[in-house]
């Protein structure tokens, strides 16, 4: 009873967190955080309500993955800035390595991700991805489809593990790959495939000048450019997240994406892909292979 007591009324908090309060969506995250039975039960409840409420095709789902060091973190907090200057609403879920102590997320804090504290229209939370294979914790989805309720561009940054980060394309609408010049991981990830997953990929640090140009010319030159999705021409981008070059044509870029798939009308159906491949995933944690 005490348990139940501390927790927030489905029905209202719902309604709170479509209609934008701040306040509401921080508890709405943290009770789907919440591990305890009768959490879980209240926050199945939410996110049916939440479901009910708010439209299929509302905002715009976009996955930031690649290697440690590309400067995802970097991109995104740019993309931030681009994005409200233009009166947009941004929710980031920032997906950290896990401390073995703890199993907390280590960069909690998001020291790079510089974006204004006081900016209602910012919503940054960091989670733990609890040593997920795929690099994505159980509760991306369900607070994905809460901050979908609630702004009009979600970005979920993944913890940068490489070749393990797939799940990310199989829940967002639109995925972005970034690449660390130089480094040879892009060429490693042509060969293990995992480059023809993202609908975007992007050189980042062109300002470290010929080498940038050597990987935006090696990607360009080997990638599939076609994607599966609607027959997508998947563009190789070079920008700088230091210096704000490159990131106009980064959200253009990723608006056509959206525009491309809003024509299809395949939001509905996408969302639900993504929702029972989520539930499987959920379901073979928790009872194994079947």
């Amino acid at each position: 009873m005490d348990a139940a007591r501390s927790l927030p009324d489905p029905d209202a908090l719902a309604v709170a967190v479509v209609s934008g309060e701040r306040s509401a969506l921080a508890r709405a995250l943290n009770l789907l955080d919440d591990r305890r039975d009768e959490a879980r039960r209240q926050a199945a409840v939410f996110l049916s309500r939440i479901q009910a409420q708010a439209a299929q095709d509302r905002g715009h789902l976009i996955g930031i993955t690649g290697p440690p060091g590309a400067g995802k973190s970097s991109l995104t907090a740019a993309l931030i800035a681009h994005w409200r200057r233009a009166g947009l609403r941004v929710g980031v879920l920032a997906v950290d390595p896990s401390s073995p102590i703890s199993g907390g997320a280590l960069l909690g804090d998001r020291l790079r991700m510089k974006t204004p504290v006081d900016d209602d229209g910012v919503f940054v939370r960091s989670l733990a991805c609890r040593g997920e294979f795929g690099g994505l914790s159980a509760e991306v989805w369900p607070m994905s489809l809460v901050m979908l309720a609630a702004f009009d561009i979600i970005l979920v940054e993944t913890v940068g593990v490489g070749q393990r980060e797939i799940d990310v394309a199989r829940m967002c609408d639109t995925t972005c790959f970034v690449a660390q010049p130089g480094s040879g991981d892009s060429i490693q990830f042509l060969k293990a495939g995992i480059l023809e997953v993202p609908h975007i990929l992007v050189v980042n640090k062109e300002d470290m000048g010929a080498v940038a140009q050597r990987t935006l010319s090696e990607l360009a030159g080997v990638l599939k450019r076609r994607h599966e999705d609607g027959g997508w021409e998947v563009p190789v981008l070079s920008a700088s997240a230091t210096r704000g070059t490159g990131i106009e044509t980064i959200a253009d870029t990723l608006e056509q994406h959206r525009a491309m798939l809003g024509a299809m009308r395949g939001f509905e159906n996408r969302r639900q892909r993504y929702q029972g491949h989520w539930l499987l995933k959920r379901l073979r944690e928790e009872f194994g292979s079947f």
